[in-house]
């Protein structure tokens, strides 16, 4: 396929250039009337499945545009190009080859890395040289309070992840004329920037229904063990219990929650459909609420891949797995940056950032428009609960396509 063949050769160019040295001839600028956009992106180390999400969904995005005809400005068609470097899932890294992209390889434009950790390091060096930088996997509140001018992100930010989650475990509770006020919160997060903010999100909700947080534990660096903070829930019993750690955060939570048998009445994780929890862990996996930022089944379409459900089946036709938001965010990203340059008429940066600023545009993966720190203010957090070995929407109920299970039931009833 176009995408597969032409992401290799563009990746290997720049591995191949990385292996040379930083005093090699640069790669690639732009090809005849090309647009070059450049990524560092996570294809080794610690974040490398997530990368690959990324990866692949800017790469669907940009087969699909030049399978329409590329970017349009002043009545002439461009073709849309990504140039890669692998930033090995470390931030140093990451923003040393974003400088390279910038000042060796001459890109147009940056797409933003996975993580808020690596978008954090190379969030100032975009903002130093003016070159405009949209991402899709960045959600910490911190990166759009230093007045960035040329940062935008499209999705929720992370603060917002799990507090549906602790909505629904109210909400449920006073439908069973009980008070809020009595339940208990257990809360495990890696230490990394995204995943204390899903925690501070999941504090300021709790504390707004007067919920009492028993467990706050960090996961070790390895995320390959949580005993002790299991053994807290047991002796404390929280009535929800919260995990955030990325893909391997969410497959530690349910293999060890299963195993362990642990008891609450809900678990609450981020990133379940990139960890494939469903597939790894079967009737395990059941009853587990799921933050997403998109799903396939909402109401959204755009120009083009159509609707959410469209895109969706591209993308496994593509790459042959199941789609995550991680990699629709990813997709939305580069449509965000095309609308942008056509409505700007131009390649001038100024006038691109400019016109990104000003976007009301709408996606297959939802409505994007950015306020004045660049985050994106206008779509909503999904809530998924696996039933039946399927992720169920169940809030917000406008969009609900199964009734939330709660309480979960105890290990020795489950079937």
């Amino acid at each position: 396929m176009f995408t597969s063949l032409k992401s290799a050769v563009w990746v290997l160019m720049g591995i191949a250039a990385l292996s040379a040295g930083f005093g090699a001839p640069s790669a690639a600028t732009a090809e005849g009337n090309a647009i070059v956009l450049g990524a560092a992106v996570s294809l080794t180390g610690k974040y490398s499945i997530d990368g690959k999400y990324t990866k692949d969904g800017y790469d669907l995005a940009v087969q699909r545009i030049n399978e329409l005809g590329g970017v349009k400005i002043g009545g002439k068609s461009h073709e849309l190009k990504i140039l890669y470097y692998d930033d090995e899932s470390t931030s140093a890294r990451g923003a040393e080859l974003v400088e390279r992209l910038i000042n060796q390889d001459h890109v147009q434009f940056v797409l933003g890395p996975y993580s808020s950790g690596l978008t954090k390091a190379i969030a100032p060096i975009t903002e130093k040289y003016k070159i405009p930088m949209i991402e899709g996997n960045g959600s910490d509140r911190a990166l759009f309070t230093n007045g960035y001018k040329y940062l935008f992100a499209i999705l929720n930010t992370s603060d917002f992840y799990l507090r549906p989650a602790i909505r629904l475990v109210a909400e449920e509770t006073k439908k069973a004329r009980r008070n809020p006020t009595s339940l208990k919160v257990g809360i495990v997060i890696e230490n990394d920037d995204g995943s204390q903010d899903v925690r501070e999100g999941v504090i300021e909700e709790a504390a707004k229904w007067g919920m009492q947080v028993v467990v706050d534990d960090k996961l070790p660096p390895e995320l390959n063990d949580m005993s002790s903070a299991l053994a807290k829930v047991r002796a404390l019993k929280p009535d929800v219990l919260v995990v955030s750690g990325h893909a391997k955060g969410a497959v530690l939570a349910v293999r060890q929650v299963s195993e362990q048998r642990v008891d609450v009445r809900a678990l609450a994780l981020t990133q379940c459909d990139s960890a494939q929890i469903i597939e790894k862990f079967g009737k395990a996996a059941e009853y587990a609420l799921c933050a997403s930022q998109w799903d396939r089944s909402l109401p959204y379409s755009d120009r083009w891949f159509g609707t959410a459900e469209n895109y969706a089946q591209s993308f496994e036709e593509e790459f042959k797995y199941p789609v995550t938001y991680g990699s629709a965010e990813s997709t939305a990203a580069v449509l965000t940056f095309v609308d942008a340059i056509e409505r700007a008429g131009s390649l001038d940066r100024e006038k691109v950032r400019d016109a990104i600023a000003k976007t009301d545009l709408m996606t297959f993966y939802g409505p994007i428009r950015f306020d004045s720190t660049g985050k994106n203010v206008a779509k909503s957090m999904v809530l998924y609960q696996v039933q039946n070995g399927k992720y169920m929407v169940v809030v917000p109920s406008k969009w609900a396509n199964a009734k939330a299970i709660y309480p979960a039931p105890t290990w020795d009833k489950r079937q």
